[in-house]
């Protein structure tokens, strides 16, 4: 029984092989031709087949219809050339017209040239040579053409070669894709026509109404809207930049997300952030990111840089607000800070430094750490810190803390601290951006230590008060008013308890304090960031033409469709015939 059955396999292949050996050394047929002339002298080997009113020339080979008005057909190599209104159709996968068609009848090879177009169900191609593989079925040009693709638009490139099996078309070298939703340029560009795939490699970039996008490997979908861009890749729309390892986007939700070392710049409101996830929601211009998130807003000559946990930027530029999330940090050469959150509106120039968690909550940071703000020698904490900014002049104005206000400086010369602590307080900074005037209101306490011209230190001074008013000189507090005075008393600084130098509440934080745009991440865990797999690589093509034929071909002295023709050059004359009338016309 197996060895029925392995006969009848290998006689099954024997003659499958063969079938396919026969179909293609079928010799081309002549269907259908008015006049039938032989010019040995000019043309040895052919005969000269030409229309009449009636019909054009009609030509068969291997399930392949071809008409056209005058033909030169080499029997012996079994090719032949077409001239004049040329139409190739084979079934529902090619339909081709052109002016002049070479064809090989061994290799089922064509050469078309003269105004060509090769359509299929849902496609077209227009160029003006091209080169058709019916064994392959393939097509190919490469000196220029346009491909018409129903659901997804036009595409025109140098180089353009058509899998008709796989439905992919694949373009190299100025390619443009062109539709109502969106223009893609690339130099190497793969479309799968069922899925409405395109993959983009090299230089390239996708511009729609909303956005530019650009990238060096990349995917995008004609019917979704959707895509990914990788490598070197960025978006840029409505003054902002996006730019990241990996960027998703969907033109549908104006939205996008990207992955790893992500810088999103605003050149309209002079700001940055940054991190390694990030969502951008373009309807409603708002930004959220994560991962090692940063922003950056960019002064005349000094920049404010936030980290947090999470940042979002919400609202338009008039009505913009930005939020970060979890044990945030904030530096600027000559202030910094931290807090649980920090709030800012951008239109009323109102910064927050906020305590999310109420005591008795889990947080060990809330609880433990209230906010705190450093202003070059001085440190200030409270319940919650406000920083106003004069927006059209891009200064800071003023700070305001409120409740358990505490102002603590470190003595200039020896290991004291001056302190002041009260309900409120309140600062201004001069137009240097320097705070030079503080007020603690109510329940104001202080120890100042008092120094003379000399920086000799007379006293120490501790005293209760209503209010206490500050004014500070060359960084260092120059002068303390006090008013409705309770109690107060200068100690020389032998005879000052050591026990009762420090305030109640006081809590030196010097150690947290960022001095640095580094010091702003030293705090936080190890990053691991995942691992983009991507796109895989371009696959550049494979040679279109089969040399080792072409190569034996040239030695037996065949015609081939790509060799030169040892034949005199074909006279205009030749070439031409009275077009048949259009009712005759092959359907």
């Amino acid at each position: 029984m197996k060895t029925k059955h392995f006969f009848f396999f290998t006689a099954y292949f024997i003659v499958t092989l063969l079938c396919g050996v026969f179909a293609q050394q079928k010799k081309i047929e002549i269907k259908y031709s008015g006049f039938l002339n032989f010019d040995k002298l000019k043309y040895p080997g052919a005969k000269i087949l030409t229309r009449d009113d009636a019909e054009q020339v009609h030509i068969f080979h291997a399930g392949t219809d071809m008409w056209c008005d005058k033909a030169f057909y080499y029997g012996d190599d079994n090719f032949i050339e077409a001239y004049g209104n040329v139409k190739m159709i084979q079934g529902d996968t090619i339909n081709m017209v052109s002016k002049y068609v070479e064809y090989n009848g061994r290799t089922q090879l064509a050469f078309a040239s003269g105004d060509v177009v090769l359509t299929d169900p849902n496609s077209k191609i227009i160029t003006d040579t091209l080169y058709l593989d019916r064994q392959k079925q393939q097509a190919f040009f490469q000196s220029g053409g346009t491909v018409e693709i129903d659901t997804s638009g036009t595409i025109v490139s140098k180089i353009g070669r058509f899998y008709m099996n796989e439905n992919k078309f694949q373009f190299v070298k100025d390619v443009v894709l062109t539709n109502p939703d969106a223009k893609i340029e690339s130099n190497y560009f793969d479309y799968y026509k069922d899925t409405n795939r395109a993959f983009l490699f090299g230089p390239s970039t996708i511009t729609t109404e909303e956005s530019v996008t650009y990238c060096e490997k990349g995917f995008y979908n004609t019917a979704t809207k959707k895509g990914y861009a990788l490598k070197n890749a960025k978006i840029d729309y409505d003054g902002k930049e996006v730019v990241g390892d990996s960027l998703y986007f969907d033109q549908n939700r104006n939205f996008s997300s990207a992955t790893n070392n992500i810088t999103i710049t605003d050149t309209l409101n002079k700001s940055i952030v940054k991190g390694h996830y990030a969502e951008v929601f373009k309807a409603k211009d708002s930004i959220f990111i994560t991962k090692r998130a940063y922003g950056i807003t960019i002064q005349e000559n000094d920049s404010i840089y936030i980290h947090g946990d999470t940042l979002m930027v919400t609202g338009k530029p008039e009505n913009r607000i930005t939020r970060v999330f979890r044990n945030v940090k904030m530096y600027k050469s000559d202030m910094s800070g931290k807090a649980d959150s920090i709030h800012i509106n951008h239109k009323t120039g109102l910064t927050e430094f906020i305590n999310i968690n109420k005591s008795g909550s889990v947080g060990a940071f809330s609880t433990a750490r209230k906010p705190i703000l450093w202003n070059l020698k001085n440190q200030m904490t409270g319940d919650t810190i406000h920083l106003q900014s004069d927006v059209e002049n891009d200064k800071l104005d003023s700070l305001i803390v409120f409740n358990h206000a505490f102002l603590i400086s470190k003595d200039s010369l020896g290991d004291g601290y001056n302190q002041i602590s009260g309900k409120k307080l309140v600062g201004l900074f001069n137009e240097d951006n320097k705070l030079n005037h503080i007020d603690i209101i109510k329940n104001a306490q202080s120890i100042y230590y008092f120094r003379n011209d000399a920086n000799e230190l007379v006293g120490i001074d501790k005293s209760k008060s209503a209010f206490i008013t500050i004014l500070i000189k060359d960084d260092v507090i120059d002068e303390v008013r006090k008013r409705n005075q309770v109690d107060g008393k200068i100690y020389p600084e032998s005879q000052y308890p050591k026990n009762d130098r420090l305030l109640k509440g006081f809590d030196w934080r010097e150690d947290e304090r960022p001095l640095s745009v580094e010091d702003l991440f030293k705090d936080d865990p190890p990053l691991e960031l995942p691992v983009i797999k991507g796109l895989d690589d371009y696959i550049p093509q494979e040679d279109f033409f089969d040399t080792k034929t072409i190569t034996e071909d040239e030695k037996k002295g065949k015609r081939n469709v790509q060799q030169p023709k040892n034949a005199a050059p074909i006279s205009k004359e030749d070439t031409t015939a009275p077009a048949p009338p259009v009712t005759n016309k092959p359907k």
